[in-house]
């Protein structure tokens, strides 16, 4: 299943650096965006979008379901989603978190390639254990659905929620946030196992193109 699932990935990311030269500029965002918006941004440049389909509060959302069906309609070749996990008591397993996401997709017609696992410090426990568990029961309900997984996170991030010294993960890609403004993985710090990452995530909160306002992200050639 492993081999399988980054079999998959690299074949889809090969096609993709393999089309820019220079490598691939994409960009993740939570504000409502047109399909014309989004015809904009792929005439900018834009090689993939990464929009939010599930929230830290637990909810679907709507927004970012509504901004990968109007990716895919404007022709955007590389549509991905992220997921922020709720770990509020009252919110469900990670498992279960994951299962809403792909079913709210699924029941609205659409799809994306890969579903990023957005791990950064907000509201998770102290225990590294119990938190590993979390994430695993998300990647396992994802591999289940034969639906690409892979881990945002970075250095920091991943020592504070699980440890520096988990590696159980690595074998998923790795999108890697760091705000150095470098469009490479010069600075990258090896955490996780893994010994590079596939996306940078290089700027945030930018003004971008056609009035969106977005996190950066850059595969290199």
């Amino acid at each position: 299943m492993e081999t399988n699932h980054a079999m998959k990935f690299l074949l889809a990311l090969f096609a993709l650096v393999g089309a820019v030269s220079a490598g691939a500029d994409g960009l993740d965002f939570i504000q409502a965006t047109s399909v014309a918006t989004m015809q904009c941004l792929r005439n900018n440049g834009i090689s993939f979008v990464i929009p939010r389909i599930f929230t830290s509060l637990g909810t679907i959302d709507q927004t970012g379901i509504n901004n990968v069906k109007n990716a895919h309609a404007a022709g955007i070749s590389y549509i991905d989603g992220y997921l922020f996990p709720c770990l509020a008591t009252r919110c469900g397993s990670g498992g279960q978190q994951v299962k809403e996401a792909l079913d709210a997709l699924a029941s609205q017609g659409t799809k994306i390639g890969t579903i990023w696992l957005d791990i950064e410090r907000l509201a998770w426990p102290a225990n590294h254990v119990s938190n590993r568990a979390f994430i695993q029961s998300m990647v396992n309900e994802a591999q289940a659905r034969k639906q690409l997984v892979g881990i945002y996170s970075n250095y920091y991030n991943w020592q504070d929620i699980v440890g520096l010294d988990y590696t159980g993960l690595s074998h998923l890609p790795l999108w890697w946030a760091e705000y150095d403004g470098e469009k490479d993985f010069g600075k990258y710090r090896s955490f996780g196992g893994w010994a590079k990452p596939n996306i940078h995530q290089w700027a945030g909160d930018q003004a971008g193109p056609c009035g969106v306002s977005v996190d950066w992200n850059f595969i290199p050639a």
